[in-house]
């Protein structure tokens, strides 16, 4: 056993496919390196976390925790473990759609791997992940567990196994956040509504979001950056139709775009939240994050796309 350890994982966004994915059409899912968790982990007298949110006995911990809990206790049980010292540092954004109770939990795992020094792998890893995302989430897809703990993009289908694929891509990848906290919930129901009411208009906009996903997939792959670009144009467009976006998003997208962006869309639940943009290189990147900052855009973080990023 080690003194003390560490574990890490990546945020993610949802680069295609948001709400279609409820009615069976594929999303992509890709890990956002530039924003990350790492944890750490080492023996103490009892059970205690340390955190932005929370500090102290994890036992009393609030009950928005309790997956993390269940998690570290699970683990110590399984693996006959002291109580721990757990301490998360997190640069991802909560409640903005960017798998922060994932990456928590890839974390919190990875450390406490390293510190009994337990020889794992990513299905070992994707097993405790998916327990505490049970938890947090009731019925996860498991997408996020995926991507925040992968290198890859997630190409995801209802009752259908994940295909991660190959990265591929130059350029760069800009995520905002609106200050708005996401509203998944209101714009799922909402879109079911519509569909209701509107079913033939309403079926026709999610079936398309569906083929823009399964293009992005082959742009990404032979490396497309402008159609990929016009792709998510075309995805924003029909998540105004589908009425999920509002002011705040639409106010950052033509930001981006009237700045070089190559396209721009919401990423996540909509109605507040994140929305993303690509870039053709890291040059133009930083012009469209500063001038969304200057938009009203409450954090902006930048991704170089490519192998490159994982060396």
């Amino acid at each position: 056993m080690k003194v003390i350890a560490e574990g890490a994982a990546s945020g993610k966004i949802i680069l295609m496919g948001e709400h279609a994915v409820v009615y069976g059409e594929p999303a992509i899912a890709m890990p956002f390196a530039a924003t990350k968790i790492t944890a750490t982990m080492q023996e103490a007298s009892q059970d205690q976390l340390t955190s932005n949110y929370y500090s102290g006995s994890l036992a009393e911990a609030p009950a928005n925790l309790l997956n993390l809990q269940n998690l570290i206790g699970k683990l110590r049980q399984d693996f006959d473990a002291p109580p721990v010292d757990c301490r998360i540092v997190s640069t991802i954004p909560a409640e903005r759609g960017m798998g922060s109770s994932a990456a928590v939990a890839v974390a919190v795992t990875r450390a406490f791997f390293a510190w009994q020094e337990i020889p794992t792998d990513q299905a070992r890893v994707l097993n405790y992940v998916n327990g505490a995302e049970q938890i947090a989430h009731g019925n996860p897809s498991g997408i996020d567990a995926a991507a925040t703990s992968g290198q890859q993009p997630v190409f995801f289908q209802k009752e259908q196994p994940l295909e991660p694929f190959q990265l591929n891509l130059t350029g760069a990848l800009i995520v905002a956040d609106t200050g708005v906290k996401g509203k998944t919930r209101d714009t799922v129901q909402d879109v079911a509504t519509l569909l209701r009411l509107q079913p033939e208009k309403t079926r026709a906009a999610i079936g398309e979001l569906g083929q823009l996903t399964r293009a992005a997939r082959i742009a990404i792959s032979d490396n497309q950056p402008a159609t990929l670009g016009e792709l998510m144009n075309q995805a924003q467009t029909l998540l105004q139709q589908l009425s999920v976006s509002d002011a705040s998003l639409d106010h950052l997208v033509q930001v981006a775009r009237h700045n070089g962006a190559l396209g721009a869309k919401l990423t996540g639940g909509g109605r507040g939240g994140c929305m993303i943009a690509l870039a053709k290189d890291r040059h133009t990147a930083a012009i469209i994050a500063n001038q969304l900052e200057n938009a009203g855009a409450k954090a902006t973080w930048i991704q170089e796309l490519g192998v490159c990023q994982y060396v």
